[in-house]
């Protein structure tokens, strides 16, 4: 459909995430499809607010979804209308869904201490670095070779929630377990390259200012998929980040096997809003990451 391929074409010039380009052409479809009558779809210039509230009150009153999820269809529709469509859209009054008051899930030094023993290899190395370094796990999953700074101890957050970069420390404790991380991706990489492979992914139009940039290791990510694959966009050969499932996948079972009787996923080892938690500087000196902390106290 011309519309989806020029919404995503609109995504893709501001430089969005490959999540959030399907997450928005995934809202679209329902909105079309919500108001398709006799198997015909209208095109959005047909409709207008009185459609986006329709469509927005029956995710609230016969889906009962989340006030973020509304929110987020909600955001889809108005990039649509405004920066593809060049279209405003005016005040939108549909029924909102509530947003739930919840606790935070938190966790103490010793359930953290157990949830971690209950991982191994990569993923723990992973996991200790959320916890330690305050990463979401899409940027534990995108962390690519040249932003590891053992050196200096810290780590380069690119293009991170809101296309913002950041720096944040690296724990003193995962500085072995990384070095060798990285010893062992330089070694996957120089076997790709024998393989006739060795390319990845690079972010916006960069592959186009250094064409040889994708085939170098500082580019490489330092938690690689298993297998290379085809990358949709280009149709080339490259060798992707672990799926952040992966992770995601393994910290549940560790918590169900610990016997933590909480709801734990990545986002507990993380920090969704860092300056809550510590404040990160360029200047590393005199703070200690919380996992050096557990460490110490632990003896670990």
């Amino acid at each position: 459909m011309k519309l989806l391929d020029e919404l995503r074409q609109a995504i893709r010039v501001r430089h969005y995430s490959r999540t959030t380009e399907q997450t928005y052409v995934g809202w679209i479809k329902r909105y079309l499809r919500f108001h398709a009558a006799d198997g015909r779809w209208r095109h959005p210039r047909e409709m207008g607010a009185p459609e986006v509230e329709a469509f927005l009150t029956h995710l609230a009153v016969a889906r009962r979804v989340a006030a973020s999820t509304q929110n987020q269809a909600l955001n889809a529709i108005i990039f649509l209308y405004r920066r593809v469509l060049d279209i405003e859209l005016g005040d939108i009054s549909a029924v909102r869904a509530r947003r739930p008051r919840r606790l935070p899930v938190v966790l103490s030094r010793d359930e953290v201490t157990t949830l971690l023993d209950g991982l191994c290899g990569t993923r723990r190395l992973m996991a200790q670095l959320m916890y330690g370094s305050g990463l979401r796990v899409s940027e534990v999953c995108g962390l690519r070779v040249k932003d590891v700074d053992l050196q200096r101890q810290q780590i380069m957050v690119r293009q991170a929630k809101g296309n913002k970069d950041r720096v944040v420390m690296l724990p003193q404790a995962v500085v072995p377990a990384l070095q060798t991380q990285l010893n062992r991706r330089a070694t996957l990489h120089r076997q790709d390259l024998c393989l006739g492979y060795g390319r990845v992914v690079l972010p916006a139009a960069f592959a186009r200012k250094d064409t040889g940039a994708a085939m170098r290791l500082n580019w490489q990510f330092v938690f690689p998929a298993v297998r290379v694959g085809v990358y949709a966009q280009t149709g080339e050969i490259v060798r992707h980040h672990l799926h952040p499932t992966a992770i995601q996948r393994a910290v549940s079972l560790a918590a169900a096997a610990s016997g933590i009787g909480k709801r734990i996923t990545c986002h507990t080892l993380g920090h969704s809003k860092l300056e809550t938690t510590m404040i990160y500087t360029h200047v590393m000196t005199g703070v200690r990451s919380p996992l050096d902390t557990l460490a110490a106290l632990t003896g670990a």
